[in-house]
């Protein structure tokens, strides 16, 4: 029988992310993180020289971190009680923007965290990912939980049927993100469980005959 679905992002949304990296980088790579608005590209710099560090290394420090580093990530301020909240009112998958070959690792970080989900990786724009999510499932509902404004945007424009929530739960980054709610992609920008579990289960409500 089909039920609601829910959509949600990993990283600063059930896990903090950006903290464990930027100390991981400080601790061991000799490079500092400051966030610096919403370019992510300008925010690392070699701490010896203070010269950027550019692109292509950058992204490989990104993807050595989620090798090597994915126990230093820690749970959201009450994310997993509101997953297993919503659980009983929806079916709940996680749509990551990880390589495919991570995919099995973070289903297992997931499950060490008590949240035993199915778990889709995806890289660019998240909207294609989401409709043939929807497609799969065909629930009576969906709901998309993102913290990047841009996977609003795509979600929009190819699922606009879905209920987008915009949160960030990770608050050193929360303050320098584009929202995507001011720019009319998201339903509601809400950065604490505590706020967007209620919110959640009132528009699970609302589905309800």
């Amino acid at each position: 029988m089909a039920r609601p679905l829910i959509i949600s992002d990993c990283d600063e949304v059930l896990l903090h992310m950006i903290v464990p990296f930027r100390d991981w980088l400080g601790e061991t790579q000799g490079v500092t993180f400051t966030m610096n608005g919403n370019d992510f590209s300008q925010s690392m710099h070699y701490t010896a020289s203070g010269e950027s560090v550019p692109g292509p290394a950058m992204w490989s420090l990104l993807g050595r971190f989620f090798d090597t580093e994915m126990p230093r990530q820690s749970p959201i301020a009450g994310a997993v009680d509101a997953i297993h909240t919503l659980s009983a009112h929806a079916d709940i998958v996680i749509l990551t923007n990880l390589e495919d070959h991570r995919q099995a690792a973070r289903t297992a970080q997931l499950a060490g965290h008590g949240l035993r989900l199915k778990v889709y990786t995806n890289q660019g724009p998240k909207g294609p990912a989401i409709r043939a999510i929807l497609d799969e499932y065909r629930p009576t509902r969906a709901f998309f939980i993102d913290d990047i404004a841009h996977h609003h945007g795509s979600a929009a424009q190819d699922t606009p049927e879905v209920t987008r929530l915009h949160l960030c739960g990770e608050p050193t980054l929360a303050p320098h993100i584009t929202c995507a709610y001011t720019q009319g992609h998201a339903h509601a920008r809400i950065d604490s469980w505590a706020q967007a579990l209620p919110w959640l289960l009132e528009k699970l409500k609302e589905d309800t005959p």
